[in-house]
């Protein structure tokens, strides 16, 4: 039988935000893709499966930030929260796609070819960078452990 003690125990916990923030990243970044295609094809079909990747990536961003502070009340997650930068930018990415879904509420070829493509790569950097910062963190605390 093994005992913990406190410093055990905090190392062992997992943030349940960490469950919930790949989720709106793929759907961002697959929402880039179907822009791509809905200007190359010029198929409406795109244009509907990125209104509603945005809408999936929204939904899941906000189970991913009410998780997030949930994590912020806990504890043992001390040591595993993302910085602050990262914070920000995944906010940003919410408020960016927030404004790109709205977008893409319009008909036809202006509700994606200049603006909405613009702010789908945009975002999928902005997740680039998120990604990349937070990494930076859990690759310090891998080295501490």
């Amino acid at each position: 039988m093994a005992i913990f003690s406190a410093s055990n125990r905090d190392a062992a916990a997992y943030p349940i935000q960490s469950l919930f923030v790949p989720f709106p990243f793929v759907c961002f970044t697959l929402a880039l893709a179907t822009d791509i295609a809905f200007w190359q094809s010029g198929n409406v079909m795109w244009q509907n499966f990125s209104a509603w990747l945005l809408l999936a990536g929204l939904m899941l961003g906000s189970l991913a930030i009410l998780a997030g502070l949930m994590d912020l009340m806990r504890p043992r997650t001390r040591p595993l929260r993302p910085p602050l930068l990262s914070a920000l930018l995944y906010l940003i990415i919410l408020g960016l796609s927030f404004a790109n879904n709205l977008i893409h509420a319009g008909d036809g070829w202006t509700a994606v070819v200049p603006y909405g493509l613009m702010l789908s790569a945009l975002t999928f950097v902005l997740c680039l960078v998120a990604a990349a910062v937070s990494a930076r963190k859990y690759a310090r605390l891998a080295w501490r452990i």
